[in-house]
């Protein structure tokens, strides 16, 4: 059974879609005025994963993301650029699903473009005037907060808590608290004719218009950062339910924001974040707590970097992992250094896909494995994974499946990883199929029975979208000449070693490490050697 934290209710709940067996999910996307950075994959990374597992388990589901390509910002750097909007939010969406791709983001559906649900959101505006939700003034619309009745229910607060905003259209309003549906145009701005006179959307009304029109009236789940929660999910409950009159969402998933680490403590060149905590490693940020996070988020405003440029030091598997490695509630706590030493840690499972072809002939990546939950319900029955070890790989599967099935928690289920290839290694040691011939008669179950385990391992490690494919290797060497002096150099060294010299041995595998090799000494006098990535 999966469950879900619910930030509408504040509560763990049980999963039961709409729709028996369908799943509608959409989540916020970008304004697409600037390059992507890191920051603007947390979200799509987390619901691929999420996707993922509900197709693993059973669920047909449908996901949204979003794409704002009309807003101020995208006007004033169309102005600035002297192009048109549109060629600005056409350069940046491409941007944006260049990097998704890179990350293994394959899995959304729908990417609607605000522009082209214009008509849906003049039609959305009008209905909610109609109802007395909302009234215009001065060629704008604006939602009458106070009207609607439950305003404030996703974040707990009441009016009476909340500062309104008037901004430069104060006098329009009847409370600081209302919030544009339609904005009147303004000279030399993209404009589209509608019942008030020419203008354009507000932000909130957008993802409310675009939601309905795909997933319908309620559908299942909403997801965002956490900064998203005020205004922009309350104005989106507000209107799309004063409209519909029934939930928008039944669950509102949040996911913790991108935070710049205490390593850093600068992003853009300005300080974003006091290093509260920082000798004990905390970063100052708390899950679920939006102001600790906001104080140190990663975005555009602040100078982040393009993603690109990132994608340029590190394997896009490195920083997934790295993604995935922590509960999607809590904040991110980012830097390079960071990346590093989670893909150290990435490198131990690489190593392992490299022994597992050598004992047995067959690369991870062809292996065969489980598609679905009940697949692999049957699968880890087999003959091949009978016996203690099978009991071992079992309670793994069972473990990681717990931790997924418990608001999704990827960060236990990575745990579970390191675990589960803990257990694979002791047994190609145990079982000494390194140190006898693959064809190896007596040995034959044995190496049955870890392709059979190493199977199940690849068919939890797809349900976040991990190891589908070789990573690239690095290396502008001749590898024909490389692979020779490599084995020339483990040779020296395990002379030096049988020799007692273990000077001239160590100093073997530290300068070895200073050139990005590793050397890795396993049972049976066996070295291998790995290159170290980004």
């Amino acid at each position: 059974m999966i469950r879900v934290f619910n930030t509408l209710t504040r509560t763990k709940e049980e999963f039961q879609p709409t729709t028996p067996g369908k799943v509608g999910m959409y989540l916020c996307g970008p304004t697409v005025y600037k390059p992507s950075h890191i920051g603007h994959m947390v979200g799509p990374v987390i619901f691929d994963a999420i996707k993922r597992y509900l197709t693993y388990s059973g669920f047909e589901t449908t996901w949204v993301v979003n794409i704002t390509d009309v807003d101020d910002k995208l006007i004033a750097e169309s102005q600035k650029r002297g192009i048109p909007m549109s060629a600005v939010a056409d350069e940046m969406t491409a941007d944006y699903k260049a990097n998704l791709a890179a990350m293994g983001v394959d899995t959304i559906d729908v990417f609607p473009k605000a522009t082209d649900y214009i008509g849906e959101i003049i039609d959305f505006t009008a209905d909610l005037i109609a109802k007395g939700f909302a009234y215009e003034s001065g060629g704008d619309v604006y939602f009458e907060v106070e009207k609607f009745a439950e305003y404030g229910k996703l974040t707990n607060r009441t009016l009476a808590q909340m500062t309104g905003d008037g901004g430069g259209t104060a006098s329009l309003k009847r409370s600081p608290f209302d919030f544009a549906l339609w904005k009147s145009a303004k000279p030399d701005e993209p404009s589209w004719d509608s019942p008030w006179g020419k203008g354009r959307p507000g932000w909130h009304i957008e993802c409310s218009a675009m939601s309905c029109s795909i997933l319908g009236e309620t559908f299942d789940v909403h997801g965002g950062g956490l900064d998203l929660q005020f205004p922009h999910h309350e104005n989106e409950i507000a209107q799309s339910e004063a409209r519909n009159g029934k939930p928008m969402a039944k669950y509102w998933m949040h996911n913790g924001l991108m935070q710049a680490s205490n390593e850093v403590g600068k992003v853009g060149g300005r300080k974003t974040r006091e290093a509260d905590g920082a000798e004990n490693g905390e970063t100052g940020a708390k899950e679920g707590d939006l102001a600790s996070q906001e104080a140190g988020k990663i975005s555009k405003s602040k100078g982040a970097s393009a993603f690109r440029d990132l994608l340029a030091k590190f394997q896009p598997e490195n920083i997934r992992f790295f993604l995935l490695s922590s509960h999607y509630r809590r904040p991110i706590d980012y830097s390079e250094d960071r990346l590093r030493e989670v893909g150290k840690g990435l490198e131990s499972f690489y190593r392992y896909f490299k022994r597992f072809e050598a004992v047995s002939g067959e690369s991870f990546y062809s292996l065969d494995a489980p598609k679905t939950r009940a697949e692999g319900d049957a699968f880890e029955k087999s003959e091949a994974l009978s016996g203690e070890f099978g009991d071992q790989i079992r309670a793994l599967r069972a473990k990681f499946l717990d931790a997924m099935d418990d608001d999704f928690n990827t960060g236990g289920g990575v745990g579970v990883f390191f675990d589960y290839l803990r257990t694979l290694n002791k047994f190609v040691e145990s079982e000494k199929l390194e140190t006898t011939a693959p064809n190896d008669a007596a040995t034959q179950p044995a190496r049955a029975t870890l392709k059979a385990a190493t199977q199940v391992f690849k068919e939890l490690a797809a349900t976040l979208g991990l190891f589908r494919a070789p990573v690239e290797e690095e290396s502008a060497q001749d590898d024909s000449l490389v692979e020779p002096l490599m084995t020339l150099l483990i040779d020296l060294r395990r002379a030096a070693k049988k020799n007692k010299d273990f000077a001239t041995a160590d100093e073997i595998r530290n300068r070895l490490k200073e050139l990005g090799v590793s050397l890795e000494d396993r049972p049976g006098g066996v070295c291998v050697w790995t290159r170290e990535r980004s």
